[in-house]
């Protein structure tokens, strides 16, 4: 019966279709402008973090089509002061920044410091972890 159900599986590409109707499904919301901030200006501050590198890296890693580096006049990326401005024709995900976001950080051996936190709809901070060290609480644990 699970052999059956291989031929089955084999014969139908149910992948495909799914990536098929996903495509589709994004061209097919609304056609709305949307615009998202990234602010580094806690990264900055302290200097352990270039905006205009984190700005060049978005530029060349954002998929417009399926292509990287292809953001023509559908997204537009400035910095203003310390705050990356990402304005998009279309729907855009504001979770495919986040997610650019970490791969950043990670690249930049900055993910063990930094996170990057949602601050209201449009936003996103880079923050720091609280990490609290006490010499006597370490002693305890």
């Amino acid at each position: 019966q699970s052999r059956m159900e291989s031929v089955s599986s084999i014969a139908m590409p149910k992948k495909a279709a799914v990536v098929a109707k996903g495509g589709k499904a994004g061209q097919a919301k609304k056609k709305s402008n949307s615009k998202f901030v990234i602010d580094c200006t806690t990264a900055e501050t302290d200097s352990i973090l270039d905006c205009s590198n984190f700005e060049k890296y978005l530029k060349e890693r954002i998929k417009v089509d399926g292509k990287a580096g292809n953001l023509g006049e559908a997204v537009k990326v400035t910095t203003e002061k310390s705050k990356i401005i990402v304005q998009a024709e279309g729907s855009f995900s504001k979770r495919y920044l986040k997610y650019l976001a970490k791969k950043f950080l990670k690249k930049m051996q900055m993910r063990d410091f930094l996170r990057v936190v949602s601050t209201n709809k449009g936003t996103y901070e880079l923050k720091y972890f609280n990490i609290q060290e006490n010499e006597d609480d370490a002693g305890d644990e």
